[in-house]
């Protein structure tokens, strides 16, 4: 026979194994249930195969000609602001040239030289003491006077008047021709 210690562990015993039996019984039918569950879902899942699909249309072809356009415009966009940035640029350049005190001071020296000129060219056509004909060239510029008398072809004069015969041909070759009457009191006072 047992002794009552021995019967007390006993009784511990069995009452551990049958907490554990009840424990095992709970964690069975708690399997069993996700097991059904998954199986009851699974009959239900439709699956398809993974398929590697490119967004890029270079890649894709979907969109494709649009998606050119769309980088050719980019790449325009990008080479016409470079070019205007440019223009300005040079732009700028030449007017900080043109504003220096130096071209400011050429400016007027080349003014003043033209004024000087042209007073002395008109000096010597409308007074009696110059010359009655001269050939001088500026930049480039033939610039040929002569006085004489108004013939049938001029116009802008009356025939036998004195007139002053003023050709420029540019360095093209373009000519221009103006006759200037001096004659008969036709300009107030000037001329012989």
């Amino acid at each position: 026979m047992r002794s009552q210690s021995q019967n007390k562990a006993f009784k511990n015993a069995m009452s551990l194994y049958k907490n554990k039996t009840l424990e095992h019984t709970i964690i069975g039918l708690f399997m069993a249930t996700v097991i059904l569950m998954m199986m009851f879902l699974a009959s239900h899942v439709n699956a398809d195969q993974l398929v590697q699909q490119f967004k890029n249309p270079s890649f894709s072809g979907v969109g494709t000609s649009s998606h050119y356009l769309t980088i050719d415009n980019q790449e325009k966009a990008r080479r016409d602001k470079i070019e205007e940035d440019i223009e300005a640029a040079l732009k700028q350049a030449e007017r900080d040239a043109d504003n220096t005190t130096l071209a400011k001071f050429m400016r007027n020296l080349e003014s003043r030289i033209y004024s000087q000129i042209s007073k002395d060219l008109v000096t010597a056509l409308f007074s009696g003491e110059g010359s009655t004909f001269g050939t001088f060239l500026i930049e480039g510029n033939t610039v040929t006077y002569e006085k004489t008398l108004c013939m049938g072809d001029m116009t802008g004069c009356v025939e036998g008047d004195e007139v002053i015969v003023l050709t420029i041909v540019d360095a093209e070759g373009s000519t221009t021709t103006i006759t200037i009457p001096i004659g008969a009191g036709t300009i107030g006072g000037l001329g012989g």
